[in-house]
């Protein structure tokens, strides 16, 4: 654990035509999303953010490799400051594929399936953050991973322990 994680942002589209963005932190090795925030907006401090919160869990990230897509919040100076005083390194996929990161798309894809189901939308931005939040909570306790051996990531990090 602690060693390779991916990030990526996703849009969660509102009723009313606005935007909430998640930034993600998964760890390879479990699967378990080990950092998160949600905005209603796309710049830096969001995946800062969500960096310094997989740091707070995780009790630090020094010497961790954060791999994430090349958007500009993840190539900018500030981010880059970010993970260099957490002591991560960065690496970065091919430009203009999803297919490098494509745990992080993976994760995007079932909270957007599992969360939204059949609807387009969420009713309202307070909606959005419950539901997302709440799922992401389920994600790390209660959704079995054929990569864990039909384990949550919480149980499979228990065992390698």
């Amino acid at each position: 654990a602690n060693r390779v994680l991916v990030g990526d942002i996703t849009y969660l589209p509102i009723a009313d035509g606005a935007n909430m963005y998640l930034a993600t932190v998964i760890d390879c090795f479990s699967r378990k999303l080990v950092g998160f925030a949600i905005a209603n907006h796309m710049r830096t401090e969001l995946v800062e953010e969500a960096l310094e919160n997989a740091s707070h869990l995780r009790g630090g990230l020094d010497g961790a490799i954060f791999h994430s897509g090349h958007g500009s919040v993840y190539t900018s100076s500030q981010f880059q400051a970010t993970c260099k005083r957490l002591g991560v390194a960065q690496s970065m996929g091919a430009v203009g594929t999803s297919a490098d990161n494509s745990l992080a798309e993976s994760f995007n894809a079932a909270l957007k399936r599992e969360v939204l189901k059949d609807a387009k939308t969420f009713a309202n931005q307070l909606i959005c953050r419950r539901d997302v939040f709440r799922w992401c909570v389920r994600y790390n306790t209660c959704r079995r991973h054929t990569w864990c051996g039909y384990q949550t990531p919480d149980e499979f990090e228990s065992q390698a322990a």
